[in-house]
């Protein structure tokens, strides 16, 4: 069930890449997209308050002044409050789907799965208590209904619902509670978001340009072309004949009436409990982590600087002579990428001919296998250009492309190859090289394409060094499932290492300019 649901979003993930490409996919950035959700409520919120009479006599009134007397601007302030809180909703439930189906409520991504789990409750709570503010017939069946629902566990010694029995109990004081409450919840679902993302190296915390530029005028549309409206003002002694519920928030008042509170409450603690032990059921398939070798490592930190997951910290070596300080690895945070082994200065095929040890390296795939592997792949390759495929294991199968005249080999990820090892297949026997990965902007472990692309442009250290050309490097970000665009890039590769003649003609001089294939499944 799980893998089909999986599959089917790869699916949505794909067409959206073909139409929009994968740095302005919605479904590859909804935690970004929820974050700029939450800041647009906020903004559009703090102005409305500034128009708010605190008042429960007038809350109404001053409501309907706003969409009034400020028109254009309030309408749509007002509408981008609605739209983004309750596109917040939409957006958190499918992140937290997306997360679920690719594994990541698993393995050293625990933390941030569990913190995720009250933001939930906060998010409700906080969009509930601004339906009260409005004080109209909605706002009076909202919080008749929470109050009902907390009553029957007894929270107070007297039924909270008594207070919304006649106008009379409203008091100023109770409507100050529900303006202190729809303030300080938010401000605790924005400390939670931080907590959220602490184990994350670099969060991201805003979608790219085109991205939210799209999310804020889908919100100004939705806003102008359906303004907000109130119902009538909040009266006890009426019964509304029809309440346009906002099923986003207040679902829960509808299953509640439509059950029982004991029921809703029951579904609540279920949903809550089984999200937090979901970490923990099933099979984890997780990856060892890195594995630092003191006497290798020279305390420079650029695995420190590229982890993506924060698991890495510098500490005191072990030996005062060798460096001040040294990598350790926290394997609880740890995703076993290899990103920190494509980054260590010491992670090189040149390092002599017997065996090596990086400073920081991959139990199982280390870098000397994969310079023992390239050697003999580079030996088994017969004339004509020739080439070596470097691939990622969560992208396309760079096995199917292997050839006479091709080798292949596939990494953890493609942020775990040294730009070193492009020189040294070079200088022994290859005529190109074509790193390929994850869909553009869709790194399974978020910085992989991004170190690569720094690195072979000698932004960033460990540098691909200025003598090897250019031309005969190609990047194609390929993705999952797409061979058929891997394979045409390849022959396409091929047909201008053909033109121009063996490696070993031009290696040393340095040439600028790399060429990338930007593939989308």
């Amino acid at each position: 069930m799980r893998q089909r649901a999986y599959t089917l979003w790869q699916a949505a993930e794909s067409r959206l890449d073909r139409a929009f490409g994968a740095r302005a996919n919605p479904l590859r950035g909804l935690g970004a997209i929820a974050f700029m959700l939450f800041w647009v409520a906020a903004v559009s919120g703090i102005y409305l308050y500034v128009f708010l009479d605190t008042s429960a006599a007038q809350a109404w009134r001053s409501v309907e002044a706003i969409g009034r007397g400020q028109w254009p601007i309030g309408v749509l302030m007002r509408g981008l409050h609605r739209y983004a809180s309750d596109a917040l909703v939409v957006v958190m439930f499918a992140h937290l789907l997306r997360e679920y189906l690719v594994g990541h409520a698993r393995g050293f991504r625990w933390f941030s799965w569990i913190s995720g789990v009250p933001l939930i409750v906060l998010l409700y709570a906080s969009g509930i208590g601004g339906y009260w503010l409005v004080w109209d017939q909605l706002a009076l069946f909202s919080a008749t209904a929470t109050a009902e629902w907390l009553d029957w566990i007894g929270v107070a010694s007297e039924p909270f619902a008594r207070n919304f029995l006649s106008t009379d109990r409203v008091i100023d004081r109770l409507f100050t509670l529900f303006i202190f409450l729809h303030i300080g919840i938010p401000l605790a679902l924005l400390a939670g978001m931080w907590v959220h993302v602490q184990r994350v190296s670099r969060p991201d915390t805003f979608p790219s340009r085109s991205l939210a530029a799209g999310t804020l005028a889908a919100l100004v549309v939705l806003a102008a072309v359906f303004p907000v409206q109130s119902h009538p003002p909040a009266n006890p002694a009426q019964v509304p004949a029809m309440l346009a519920l906002d099923w986003f928030y207040l679902l829960p008042h509808a299953v509640m009436y439509a059950t029982s509170p004991g029921t809703l409450w029951a579904i609540v603690a279920g949903a809550i409990v089984l999200l937090l032990v979901l970490p923990w059921l099933g099979r984890n398939d997780r990856l060892p982590a890195a594995v630092v070798s003191a006497e290798d490592c020279n305390g420079c930190g650029r695995c420190f600087a590229d982890c993506p997951y924060s698991a890495i910290v510098l500490v005191p070596h072990t030996s005062k002579r060798i460096a001040p300080r040294m990598a350790q690895v926290q394997p609880a945070l740890c995703a076993g990428c290899g990103i920190c082994a494509g980054a260590c200065p010491s992670s090189t095929p040149f390092r002599g001919i017997g065996a090596f040890a990086s400073g920081i390296d991959m139990p199982g795939r280390s870098i000397a296998d994969l310079r023992g592997e390239l050697e003999c792949a580079l030996g088994g390759l017969s004339a004509g250009p020739r080439v070596v495929v470097f691939g990622c294991d969560r992208s396309a199968d760079v096995a199917a492309v292997r050839s006479a005249d091709t080798a292949a080999m596939s990494l953890i990820c493609a942020g775990m190859l040294p730009p070193s090892f492009v020189e040294y297949a070079l200088r022994n026997g290859a005529d190109g090289v074509l790193v390929t990965g994850c869909a553009d902007g869709a790194c399974d472990y978020r910085f992989g394409q991004r170190w690569i692309a720094e690195r072979f442009a000698a932004t960033r250290e460990p540098y691909l060094r200025a003598n090897v050309p250019r031309q005969r490097l190609r990047v194609v970000w390929a993705g999952d499932g797409t061979l058929p665009e891997l394979e045409h890039n390849l022959a396409a590769f091929r047909a201008s290492l053909a033109a121009r003649g063996p490696a070993a003609a031009s290696l040393a001089r340095p040439k600028r300019g790399i060429q990338v294939s930007h593939a989308q499944p």
